[in-house]
């Protein structure tokens, strides 16, 4: 933290400065006016202590200057001319405190550390609603999703090139915007194009920009989307759809960071931070001719795998409840009360949509709420799930090793249908990697 001292008396400022190297401060002073001006354009300061006489002006205009640069400032003001009055017109413009010469060194001991306190929690006020900003829309406690938080955070601050894999509906762009929002780019542009929704010509115009007559309809020039997000972050949505041949192109720009507009025989420079997301899997790609494997590697410096919904169930009902108060609210519809059944009936659902898909339901049931009740009136048993009823023998069943029975035949089918791969059995399931395991090792052993 940085302190200024602006105090015409040298041996006041420098009493002043070990008391505030004690505390930790990194200090700044000098005799008045002019000299304190230059230092607060040349620094932000989380803490200045003015006298409110000055050889060349008055610590009250100087309060007035800094507070209207740096509202967040905590300003002491200090004094051998005391009065009432002074102390209410520097409390009323912002002053934090007000002390008399010769002060007691004790007293200013305490000020001070009572104004280290209210920084720390200003800078974790700060830090807490950035947190909030950033992730608002991303929503999970689930440790699949914390593992995706801590790895935002770790990547973000550095101009690296991440990929973002996932299923369909998984909030791909959300991340994309979560890592530019945390990075030193968070206040230039941010630029999403979907590379499957346009033509292959059309892409490569809309990317790289074109010149005045550089093909037929080009009437006049545009800047294309690169250089559009200049010193911000591009998101190329869908990039297996990409075109080889400009895979090619973006390769090259990913390289040097310089681009030709179609029709232009000059490169621009740009300096900005690509992000790719996918739901194929680009090896695989790759390894067919389909993706090219040297673009790979440089876009996948870093790759964000956002689970499915599958992978992170407890997540829905956290997710419903998200949902149903931000749609609420959009809908003019006073949703009091979310039927137990909707949840249950989300948790039993193949989602394959992911939050995409248990958005659009939620959306369809507030429309159609008519008692403030979110219900689930368009929910049918999930394919495959058979009927929610059974026959009960006149003898009765042992319910618990009937389950355990029809769990164990689930179980085994699985792996046969997903050849022995485990990962591929979980999915069949709905189940994650570690709770398959855990079931399939709890019937092993009774073998």
């Amino acid at each position: 933290m940085r302190a200024l001292i602006v105090d015409d008396e040298a041996n006041i400022r420098k009493a002043l400065e070990l008391l505030l190297d004690e505390t930790g401060f990194e200090t700044h002073q000098g005799p008045g006016l002019a000299e304190a001006r230059l230092l607060i354009a040349q620094h932000y300061f989380d803490l200045a202590i003015i006298d409110l006489r000055l050889g060349d002006g008055s610590g009250i205009d100087l309060l007035k200057e800094l507070k209207d640069i740096s509202p967040d400032t905590v300003v002491l003001i200090i004094t051998a001319f005391a009065s009432t009055e002074t102390a209410i017109t520097a409390m009323k413009l912002g002053a934090y405190d007000y002390v008399t010469k010769p002060f007691n060194i004790d007293e200013i001991r305490i000020i001070l550390k009572n104004i280290k306190e209210k920084l720390f929690l200003q800078t974790k006020v700060k830090e807490l609603q950035h947190y909030a900003d950033v992730y608002q829309s991303i929503v999970g406690k689930s440790e699949a999703m914390q593992r995706v938080f801590t790895i935002i955070d770790k990547i973000a601050p550095f101009d690296t090139n991440v990929l973002i894999t996932g299923e369909s509906g998984t909030g791909k762009e959300l991340v994309a915007k979560a890592v530019h929002n945390k990075s030193k780019r968070s206040d230039k542009p941010f630029i999403a194009i979907n590379c499957a929704s346009l033509p292959a010509e059309l892409l490569e115009s809309e990317l790289f920009g074109y010149t005045k007559g550089a093909f037929t309809g080009a009437y006049v020039s545009k800047r294309g989307l690169i250089d559009e997000a200049d010193g911000g972050t591009l998101l190329l949505d869908e990039i297996a759809e990409m075109p080889l041949p400009l895979q090619s192109k973006l390769l090259r720009f990913l390289e040097d960071k310089k681009m030709r507009p179609l029709g232009s025989g000059n490169e621009i420079e740009v300096d900005v931070r690509v992000i790719a997301s996918t739901n194929k899997n680009l090896t695989e790609l790759s390894e067919k001719n389909e993706f090219r494997d040297d673009l790979y590697y440089r876009l996948s410096t870093f790759e964000i795998r956002l689970p499915s919904l599958r992978e992170r169930k407890e997540d829905i009902p956290i997710l419903i409840d998200y949902f149903t108060k931000a749609l609420s609210k959009k809908f003019q519809k006073n949703i009091v009360k979310i039927d137990p059944a909707f949840v249950d009936h989300m948790l039993q659902h193949e989602l394959k949509g992911n939050v995409r898909e248990l958005k659009n339901m939620i959306e369809r049931e507030i429309i159609l709420s008519e008692d403030g009740h979110l219900k689930c009136t368009s929910c049918s048993t999930p394919a495959g799930r058979g009927s929610s009823t059974a026959d009960l023998p006149d003898a009765g069943v042992n319910i618990n090793e009937y389950l355990g029975a029809l769990e164990r035949s689930f179980l085994e089918k699985a792996l046969e249908k997903a050849g022995g791969v485990k990962t591929k059995a979980a999915e069949l399931l709905g189940l994650s990697f570690r709770e398959f395991r855990y079931r399939l090792s709890k019937y092993s052993k009774t073998r």
